[in-house]
């Protein structure tokens, strides 16, 4: 009996020190539970960047049409073929040649019924589209380029859209604009409430290229340079990107 006693005394002071220690911190997990969220502000800021184009993509599209279809694609065959040949005299790559479009469609009649008597449509001929998409680099001979097509044979298309090669690198530079105004926009609105911005929580990012816009000058850079070639104006083109930042506010 005399050595189980103390062993029970100590069990119980043991067991004391843990309930102590259950109460005394007790309230610190209370204050942590009750501390509120931090307050976040969301601001956007859009970013711009206008940049002459470099590169116009155009469509040359060839149109023949015959009695039969070989002999619609024949003759459709040596107008292409001559197109092909001229893109590539003008230093146009292999790679920047694509056939965008090619079909065979019969041509149809649809007589009208006289004295009531259903007249069946019947095929009157083929016509043969052939489709080539061009990239142009240099950008001073598009309007040559477009007028010797048209010699050629190209009969349908032309479609011209002005676009840069390094697209990612304009669009940096509007996304960047575009971080700078968000966040000095954040930062007024915070000084004016006499609080300061703590850690970033969010980004998002919007961004979308407008179509090219006349430039206003008289010495039209990319006007074409020939008496007998297309006038063509290339304009700029426009680069806009929008990102939202959120804050974490420290008061």
């Amino acid at each position: 009996m005399t050595s189980v006693l103390p062993a029970r005394r100590r069990m119980l002071a043991a067991g004391a020190v843990s309930a102590l220690m259950l109460f005394t911190s007790g309230p610190a997990f209370a204050d942590e539970a009750k501390r509120p969220e931090p307050g976040v502000i969301s601001v956007s800021g859009e970013g711009v960047a206008n940049v002459a184009p470099d590169m116009a993509v155009i469509s040359l599209t060839v149109l023949r049409e015959a009695e039969t279809a070989r002999a619609a694609l024949d003759a459709n065959n040596e107008a292409m073929s001559k197109v092909l040949a001229a893109m590539k005299e003008e230093g146009i790559a292999e790679r920047d040649l694509q056939t965008g479009a090619f079909s065979v469609q019969p041509r149809w009649v649809y007589p009208k019924n006289t004295d009531g008597e259903t007249q069946k449509p019947h095929i009157v001929g083929y016509s043969v589209n052939n489709t080539l998409t061009v990239r142009i680099r240099d950008l001073s001979r598009l309007g040559a380029i477009l007028d010797t097509s048209v010699s050629l044979g190209v009969n349908q298309g032309g479609n011209v859209v002005f676009t840069n090669d390094d697209q990612d690198t304009i669009r940096e530079t509007a996304r960047l604009d575009a971080v700078k105004k968000a966040k000095a926009k954040a930062e007024a609105m915070t000084g004016a409430l006499g609080v300061s911005l703590g850690r970033i929580t969010q980004i998002s990012e919007n961004s979308y290229s407008a179509p090219p816009m006349p430039m206003a000058r008289a010495e039209m850079a990319m006007m074409a340079k020939s008496a007998d070639a297309v006038p063509v104006a290339a304009g700029e083109n426009e680069y806009r990107v929008t990102v939202s930042v959120t804050w974490e506010l420290s008061q």
